[in-house]
């Protein structure tokens, strides 16, 4: 699950997309429209922020805000705006991208991973790419379908491994080595438990990856 931190009026309207985007495998915090509880939200988690610019209150404190997360955070931004606000969208004001009310939640989901994925620096050669998998390898991250996925040090070994060397079968004795090191004393079964865990989280009816040869080992799909 992914976090979305919204800055809001805790009314039946944001409740409703709350819960929507719960559904959709977001979890939703809301912090009023303050400073304070803007820069304690963002010690907590560095989610992407929406904002609901529908209020009076909000439109009076934007500037404020924006600077706010920008310089604590640097966290892309999500505008949640009315027609009559589209004018406040001016060009460096440090809005990511917006979405008009009434708001569909497909399409709030649907940004928030445009948004993502465009400020995750996609032109790095720092980055290992197939398909929907992305690997930041200087942080460390992978990501999937623009929602970053949590990996173990040894799984996070483990894939970086094998997309490196797409099409080439590793046996497990081959992959204890290189993951687990030469001293290293358990069986071939740590092996298959790391992969096993591993295709739990990166993959799903849409995304496979990993192959396994049998009775040899494991290889990143071509």
């Amino acid at each position: 699950m992914f976090n979305v931190l919204i800055i809001a009026d805790d009314t039946r309207q944001i409740r409703e997309l709350t819960s929507e985007l719960a559904q959709r495998g977001f979890a939703c915090s809301i912090t009023p429209f303050s400073e304070d509880s803007v820069e304690q939200a963002m010690e907590q988690e560095s989610p992407p922020v929406l904002i609901d610019l529908t209020s009076t209150y909000a439109i009076q404190d934007l500037p404020k805000l924006l600077r706010t997360i920008k310089r604590e955070g640097h966290l892309p931004v999500i505008a949640l705006v009315s027609k009559d606000a589209l004018g406040l969208l001016e060009p460096g004001l440090g809005i990511d991208d917006f979405a008009i009310d009434p708001w569909d939640p497909n399409e709030i989901v649907a940004r928030i991973k445009r948004v993502l994925w465009r400020t995750r620096s996609i032109d790095s050669s720092e980055l290992i790419k197939h398909g929907d998998l992305v690997i930041d390898t200087a942080k460390c991250e992978v990501i999937i379908d623009s929602i970053p996925v949590a990996l173990t040090f040894k799984e996070y070994e483990l894939l970086r491994l094998l997309v490196t060397n797409k099409g080439i079968v590793f046996t497990r004795d081959t992959l204890l080595n290189k993951i687990w090191g030469d001293d290293y004393f358990g069986g071939d079964r740590t092996v298959d438990v790391h992969i096993r865990r591993l295709r739990s989280k990166i993959e799903d009816p849409t995304h496979s990856f990993i192959e396994t040869v049998r009775n040899i080992g494991y290889k990143f799909k071509e």
